[in-house]
């Protein structure tokens, strides 16, 4: 049995099976999908490599879950904006943003629902949905700012091939210091929708 705080070890074999090594059970996409809703921490290995392959799993179930009527979380304008951030110098700072971006994302959820089942009931969410999309409007919005610096920083470099000096490819401070603040503009954008819903 896996230990509190430890990721339950999912297994993956051959015919592609997959297999929670905790309750001794064969589980599909769906299972996982709904243990990753649930909050359950898990890892999956290829069976015969010992590779983990979690992020390849978690890929496919996005991909499940995108296909169904009703359930796109990812449009198609984001989506765009995101693969421009391969092999890009700023790559490394996009997980760190989409990261902090959906925690505070899921904080403020949990507070709407608190309030609005206390003051309305538990079925009154429509208002929630409402903030949803304008949440998700303002992330597409901060990730196309994100993305035009980063463009503005790619012409940059292409500007700088005929100065001497080496090219390292790493954003300079003042890009670095630029973009910082920018990812701490959008934070503050998200962060205040619950007061405004309190008001």
């Amino acid at each position: 049995m896996a230990t509190s705080g430890e990721p339950i070890t999912i297994k993956k074999y051959a015919n592609r099976r997959l297999y929670n090594t905790v309750k001794r059970t064969y589980v599909t996409l769906e299972d996982l999908a709904a243990m990753a809703k649930a909050g359950e921490e898990f890892i999956v290995h290829d069976n015969e490599s010992g590779e983990d392959i979690t992020r390849s799993v978690l890929a496919q179930i996005i991909r499940e879950q995108e296909t169904k009527h009703g359930q796109c979380l990812l449009p198609i304008n984001f989506l765009r904006l995101l693969i421009r951030f391969y092999g890009n110098s700023l790559q490394m700072l996009v997980p760190h943003y989409l990261e902090l971006s959906l925690e505070t994302l899921m904080r403020e959820q949990e507070k709407y629902r608190h309030s609005m089942a206390q003051a309305f009931g538990v079925g009154a969410f429509g208002t929630l949905e409402d903030q949803a999309r304008r949440n998700m409007e303002m992330f597409e919005r901060a990730l196309a700012m994100f993305s035009s610096f980063a463009r503005r920083e790619t012409q940059s470099e292409a500007d700088k091939t005929t100065a001497p000096g080496p090219a390292t490819g790493r954003p300079s401070q003042q890009e670095s210091d630029e973009l910082r603040h920018q990812m701490e503009k959008a934070q503050q954008r998200l962060s205040p929708l619950s007061e405004k819903d309190k008001s």
